[in-house]
């Protein structure tokens, strides 16, 4: 008999499933409509505000870590780019050549290992202390989930002791049922009251340590980069004052119909004219063919200017997606109601009979629940694609997952 997944489900837990939402969902009925009390814990409640609030936090300054990361990165290649030029232009006659071409390879080198060090020392940590939060919020919402059976528990065994008729039969083994019950949720409910303050307080020490090496580095890098750039200064000044001023006299550049004839020896460009100039491309376009002087280009103007690569990859990545997103629109191989795919990031072990075994790397096939009602915040319903493809049953095989523990794939 071919294995039915790693969850093992079988008509008895099916059916105990079923129940168990159905009895769920009744209960939170009951409880919107104020017929039924449900358990309340304010000081509870706060420690979950705080934990989203942390969260939010802590997500925001990871993406603008990230942000800054990728600024330096661009600021390193946008140096570079500047060292280069002033390589290229520097003749091999000039004194300080040598010195020169050190300083621009010590400049990129610099520019790497402060890179490096802000990955290690910021973007690491950040990450390590955000991976934490995934787990935390899937046991809040199992918690509220384990309320509700509690809540049904209770009502269930009061309303047996409360009826006219009395079975005891049935009160013993509701009161079972409910000794049970509050014996599940009381010990999730344990550990997130001791987890939740301490991780909150966390975040004081985080932030300290997260920009103090943020700042620490800067400061560091910047201290670096004055010192190779008053050494830069000093081989241009040695240089200004080997060649003389006459030599770096400005002259009035020639026009199209007017061809300058008379200069024939070739003399370093003045500091600012279009010569010693490097001109801007935001498109990346190559060096036109033949040698042609840098005296000779002319900076396109705005409208002339091809569009920005960034731009063309942009628009290029977005038209792919659309025409690659909608080939899968009507496929019969698909479970009914399909939605899209997410891929698990990290393992979830599944701790109830509705819920999805996962392991990093295993694709999703989420799909609507059949009562919205019961939809958890923060939890999907799926199958996964291993089973979908081996069995076809959706009743054996869907279960509920934790969003967060996912990544949207399609």
């Amino acid at each position: 008999m071919a294995e039915m997944g790693s969850k093992g489900v079988t008509a008895g837990k099916i059916a105990s499933n079923v129940q168990k939402k159905l009895t769920r969902a009744q209960e939170k009925v009951l409880q919107k409509l104020g017929k039924a009390d449900e358990t309340k814990d304010e000081q509870f409640e706060q420690c979950v505000q705080n934990f989203n609030k942390q969260l939010t936090e802590g997500t925001r300054l990871q993406k603008d870590l990230r942000t800054y990361l990728a600024s330096v990165k661009a600021m390193h290649e946008a140096s570079k780019k500047l060292s280069e030029c002033l390589q290229e232009v520097y003749e091999p006659e000039w004194p300080g050549r040598d010195e020169a071409n050190k300083i621009a390879e010590n400049n990129d080198l610099l520019w790497m290992d402060y890179h490096q060090k802000l990955v290690d020392q910021a973007l690491l940590t950040m990450d390590t202390y955000l991976g934490q939060f995934p787990d935390i919020k899937s046991r809040i919402a199992k918690r509220g989930r384990k309320l509700v059976d509690y809540d049904s528990a209770r009502h269930h065994y009061e309303s047996l002791q409360t009826a006219k008729k009395k079975d005891e039969a049935k009160i013993a083994k509701a009161e079972e049922e409910l000794i049970k019950a509050q014996k599940v949720f009381e010990e999730m409910n344990v550990d997130l009251q001791e987890e939740l303050p301490s991780l909150w307080n966390s975040r004081v020490g985080f932030y300290v340590n997260t920009f103090q090496s943020i700042a620490g580095l800067e400061e560091n890098f910047h201290k670096e980069m004055s010192k190779l750039n008053q050494n830069l200064n000093d081989v241009l000044v040695s240089l200004e004052k080997q060649h003389g001023s006459n030599t770096f006299t400005v002259k009035a550049q020639p026009s199209d119909s007017a061809p300058d004839k008379g200069n024939k020896s070739p003399s370093p460009p003045p500091d600012g004219s279009p010569a010693a100039t490097p001109e801007i491309r935001v498109n990346h376009e190559p060096e036109p063919a033949g040698g042609a002087s840098p005296g000779a280009t002319i900076p396109k103007s705005p409208s002339q200017s091809s569009l920005p690569a960034v731009v063309v990859e942009t628009f290029s990545a977005t038209v792919n997606g659309a025409v690659e997103g909608s080939s899968g629109t009507g496929r019969l191989d698909l479970p009914p109601g399909f939605m899209f795919k997410v891929q698990a990031q990290h393992d979830y072990t599944a701790t109830d009979t509705d819920e999805l075994q996962l392991k990093a790397g295993d694709v999703v096939l989420v799909i609507p629940f059949q009562n919205p009602e019961e939809q958890d915040e923060g939890w999907l319903m799926g199958v996964k694609e291993s089973d979908w493809n081996q069995h076809k049953e959706l009743e054996k095989c869907r279960g509920v997952f934790p969003e967060n523990f996912t990544e949207r794939v399609q």
